[in-house]
C-alpha cells in the first residue's frame, strides 16, 4: 500500500531557528566590524539599490527645484517693482529738483535786474492768466495792502512787462504791452527817436506808431521807455524792432518790434515804484 504523507513536514520550530539567525547576525557584525569582511557585498548591495533610491528621491527634488525656482522668480519679480517704484519717485524727485534750479536762476535774474533798477520795487507773483486772446491781462499776488497801486509800471528780469490796471486788497490786475489797447510812450536807445509801441493782441509783436517813412529806423533797435507821461520812469527795454517797412505814399512807416520781456513765460514780476508817486484809490 501507498504511504500517506504526513500533513505537516516534521522540523525544527521557528523559534530555535531565529536563535539560531540572531546569533549568526551577531557573529557575522562582529567579525564584519572588525575585518570589514562584508565591504564588498555592502557596495554591490548599495551599487544595486542606487537607482531605485534616485528614482525615489526624483519627485521630492524635482518638487524643491520648482518651489526653489517660484520663490526666486517671485522674489525678482517683487525686487524689480521695488526698484521700478524706487525709479519713478527718484524721477519725481529729480523733476522737482530741476523745476527748483530753473526757478533759482529766474529768481536770480530777477533779484540782479532788481539791483540795477534806480527805483524801489517789489517783486510779485503770477496768480492767474486771462485766457482771453484780446484781453492781455494777467493777475499777481499783490495788492493795495503792499501799496500797489494803478498805474504802476511792471518788469521782468528783461524789460518792461506792462502796468497795473487794477488793485484790491490782497491781488492786482496787470495789462501787458501786447494788449490791443495798451500804448507806451518809447524812443531809440540809438539816436533818442520817439515813437508809440502799442499792443497788436500778439504775445510776441508790438507796433511801433508815429514812425515816418524817412526816419532813421533800423532793425535790431533797442526801444526803451521815452519817461514821457511820467508814468513809466525813463530808460527801462521794451522791445527790439524786428521788421522795418516803407510805405510810398503814405505818412508812416510800418514797424513792428518783439518784447524784451518774456511775456509767455511769465512767473515773478517787478513792481517798479515811481519815487514821488501818490497812490491812487484801490478798487474793492
Amino acid at each position: 500500500m501507498a504511504r500517506i504523507k504526513p500533513l505537516f513536514s516534521q522540523g525544527p520550530s521557528a523559534t530555535p531557528r531565529l536563535v539560531i539567525a540572531i546569533l549568526l547576525s551577531i557573529v557575522l557584525m562582529g567579525v564584519d566590524h572588525r575585518h570589514d569582511v562584508l565591504e564588498p557585498v555592502r557596495q554591490t548591495l548599495s551599487a544595486a539599490v542606487h537607482p531605485i533610491r534616485l528614482t525615489a528621491q526624483m519627485p521630492l527634488s524635482l518638487l524643491d527645484a520648482a518651489t526653489d525656482q517660484m520663490r526666486s522668480r517671485d522674489e525678482l519679480t517683487a525686487r524689480l517693482e521695488q526698484l521700478r517704484r524706487q525709479q519713478l519717485l527718484y524721477e519725481a524727485r529729480l523733476q522737482r529738483l530741476d523745476a527748483l534750479e530753473v526757478e533759482n536762476i529766474r529768481l536770480r535774474e530777477l533779484l540782479d535786474s532788481s539791483h540795477n533798477l534806480a527805483n524801489p520795487v517789489l517783486i510779485a507773483e503770477l496768480i492767474e492768466i486771462d485766457l482771453d486772446p484780446q484781453r492781455h491781462l494777467i493777475q499777481i499776488n499783490k495788492g493795495s495792502n503792499d501799496d500797489v497801486y494803478a498805474g504802476q509800471p511792471v518788469l521782468d528780469a528783461n524789460g518792461v512787462v506792462g502796468q497795473v490796471d487794477e488793485v484790491g486788497r490782497f491781488s492786482a490786475r496787470v495789462r501787458l504791452i501786447t494788449d490791443p489797447s495798451h500804448g507806451l510812450p518809447v524812443q531809440i536807445n540809438r539816436n533818442g527817436l520817439r515813437a508809440i509801441a502799442s499792443g497788436t493782441g500778439q504775445r510776441h509783436r508790438l507796433q511801433i506808431k508815429s514812425v515816418t517813412n524817412n526816419a532813421d529806423v533800423r532793425e535790431g533797435d533797442l526801444l526803451v521807455t521815452s519817461g514821457l507821461g511820467g508814468r513809466f520812469p525813463q530808460g527801462y527795454p521794451v522791445a527790439r524792432i524786428d521788421n522795418v517797412t516803407q510805405r510810398p505814399g503814405r505818412a508812416f512807416a510800418r514797424v513792428e518790434a518783439a518784447p524784451m520781456a518774456a511775456l509767455n513765460r511769465i512767473q515773478e514780476v517787478l513792481l517798479v515804484r515811481n519815487r514821488g508817486q501818490t497812490d491812487t484809490e484801490p478798487e474793492p
